[in-house]
């Protein structure tokens, strides 16, 4: 609970609106006036729900303490959300506000409550003496066993490592010297060296002009260039085609929900103080991720078992979640970002066991794709576990090679069974990228329903699936890959992910009509190529292509112009070779051949482009 105590000569509020979430009121209590009153501004949190009785008890003594300096005649609770971000349920905050008035009324205050939920127009003046304003925290004081009929103390999950159906400690576990694995179970342990620096991709994405932070704007809320927007929109291409290739059907849902609606509000509540809040006539919540919007349109349809396994897909632009603000880094962690999220809707565990494992292929196939190794941990509450090990260890199989399994002592999330994937970044943490999940509480919580073979009605078993995790963290793994390689290979994208794929470098401005025409006969075979036309020296134009990461640098000048063959640089294999332009269009098409497309975003005469920084 966040409380601030304010020592008043008065305090007059009137009561305007009424919200979904108000309580009922009686006439005299539609307006009041307080004088020489400490007025108490309360936001009762998610956390209070847990110890409803400890938390009174705390508030109680901290008015206590503070009326013993002052001397108020009347205390007032008031109401007041904008104090947290991390909101109890409207129930909770109203049993909650009622316990410690009838409380502060046993204590002999005289005591009055201001109505909840409802929009007031409010005036106060604050005597101004060093104590006549104080913020505090209150949470709830413990509770013995006897007063909790001896409850026992949760146990802590369980860390492993699951390698060809054997199980180890997490802790034991004699990993490989420098290993991935074991820096993820250390930050999973929470043993992790902690290293107060930027990763390297935040100077990266600024240097390569992909993004950048935004000043005015809140924290956590990045700007992208053009060659930034290019890769986000080819990650988002190609989530697209992996999702649709495999059966979802692409939807679009807003982006903020009201919080008022009971599932919407208990589903939010999984994200605690993440959730992003605004408030206007209603109280608001910024999406975090696509499950609100997909999962009130499945709702609304007529689903058989014919129908099933039926997905949808959302690639959202933005989700947001409240990240604290000293967490906000780079592309690693934001405040607003961009989530391919898809939901399949399965008849039973068996079925959903199937449409798992082909969910895991298709995050082992982004792996690949993006050339990014994942290390991977499996997580299961203990009942799932005891009744699906075999199928967990085959699943594990798939991965080929050792992973971290998390066994939980019970379910305190929506999800049984998840898999995540994780790259890790050069400081030795990890980036979570891909995830699978098995939702067991949304179908009913949602009311979505389909029908059995015997013309029953059941709730589905519902997967989420992200299949790269959010784009941001996509180009945050592929940068940081660079980074932890700089030392074995030179730094790029992948060819298919690279701004500019080819570029063209005219030795004198004799050879600038040849190199323009070789740029036209690329480009029409779908590949982004430049021509640098700057006047500079050949040798600044080359060191240029490779501080941009252009995958092909082709050198033009009377000997290419006469011959045809091209001077072709290729940046992956520090190679120099002579190739034709059939030859050149073949090397390129080979290595992004099945991946998305889209033209260069920048004028192709570097002559005519703009620095962005």
């Amino acid at each position: 609970m966040r409380v601030l105590l304010i020592h008043t000569d008065y305090l007059k509020y009137k009561t305007k609106n009424k919200t979904p979430i108000a309580e009922e009121i009686e006439k005299d209590r539609e307006e009041g006036a307080f004088n020489e009153a400490l007025v108490v501004f309360t936001a009762v949190e998610k956390d209070d729900e847990k110890n409803p009785a400890g938390v009174v008890n705390n508030l109680i003594n901290e008015i206590k303490s503070t009326n013993d300096q002052i001397s108020a005649e009347k205390i007032v609770l008031y109401p007041y959300a904008h104090l947290s971000s991390s909101l109890s349920s409207p129930k909770a905050a109203i049993d909650i506000l009622k316990m410690a008035e009838d409380e502060l009324s046993v204590c002999g205050f005289e005591v009055s409550r201001v109505p909840f939920g409802w929009y007031k127009s409010f005036e106060i003046s604050c005597k101004g003496h060093p104590l006549s304003e104080l913020s505090r925290s209150i949470e709830a004081v413990d509770i013995t066993a006897d007063e909790i009929g001896e409850e026992e103390e949760s146990e802590p999950s369980k860390l492993y490592i699951l390698n060809d159906s054997e199980l180890t400690s997490a802790d034991d576990y004699k990993y490989q010297k420098k290993s991935d694995l074991e820096k993820l179970a250390k930050s999973e342990l929470g043993i992790a060296e902690s290293k107060d620096i930027d990763p390297p991709h935040v100077k990266l994405m600024r240097e390569k002009e992909l993004a950048d932070y935004e000043s005015a704007v809140d924290v956590g809320h990045l700007k992208w260039y053009p060659k930034g927007r290019l890769v986000r929109d080819l990650l988002s291409d190609y989530v697209y085609n992996i999702v649709v290739d495999r059966g979802a059907m692409p939807i679009e849902t807003p982006v903020m929900y009201d919080l008022a609606n009971d599932a919407i509000r208990e589903h939010a509540e999984k994200f605690g103080e993440r959730q992003y809040k605004i408030h206007t006539k209603k109280e608001l919540m910024l999406r975090f991720a696509c499950c609100f919007g997909a999962f009130r349109v499945l709702s609304e349809l007529f689903l058989t078992w014919k129908n099933l396994p039926a997905k949808v897909y959302e690639l959202s632009t933005y989700s947001f979640r409240f990240e604290k603000k000293g967490e906000v880094v780079g592309l690693k962690r934001l405040r607003g970002f961009t989530m391919p999220d898809m939901h399949s809707i399965c008849t039973n565990m068996d079925h959903s066991l199937t449409e798992f494992d082909n969910q895991v292929d298709m995050c082992v196939q982004t792996g690949k794709d993006f050339n990014v190794n994942y290390e991977i941990i499996f997580r299961a509450t203990q009942d799932f576990y005891d009744e699906n090990k075999e199928w967990m260890y085959s699943t594990a199989k798939k991965i080929n090679k050792p992973v971290l399994l998390e066994i939980l002592p019970e379910r305190k999330h929506y999800w049984v069974c998840k898999m995540d994937f994780a790259a890790m970044d050069y400081l030795g943490r990890p980036i979570e990228n891909p995830t699978v999940q098995i939702d067991v509480e949304s179908g009913k919580r949602f009311d979505i329903n389909y029908l059995t073979e015997d013309e029953t009605e059941k709730h589905p078993i519902i997967l989420h699936c992200s299949p790269t995790g959010s784009v941001e963290r996509v180009i945050c793994s592929l940068l940081e890959k660079t980074a932890i390689e700089i030392n074995e290979k030179p730094p790029m994208l992948p060819v298919w992910l690279s701004p500019v794929q080819v570029r063209i470098i005219p030795i004198g401005e004799n050879h600038l009509g040849f190199a323009n025409e070789i740029a036209d006969e690329i480009a029409l075979n779908n590949i982004r190529v430049d021509v640098d036309d700057r006047d500079e020296r050949v040798s600044k134009k080359i060191r240029n292509a490779a501080t941009d990461w252009v995958p092909y640098t082709i050198v033009v000048g009377d000997k290419e112009m006469e011959s045809g063959q091209l001077n072709v640089t290729i940046r992956e294999t520090k190679e120099k070779i002579d190739m034709s332009v059939d030859d050149v269009v073949y090397q390129i098409l080979t290595k992004t051949m099945d991946k998305p497309f889209r033209k260069l975003p920048l004028p192709r005469n570097l002559s005519k482009r703009i620095n962005f920084q």
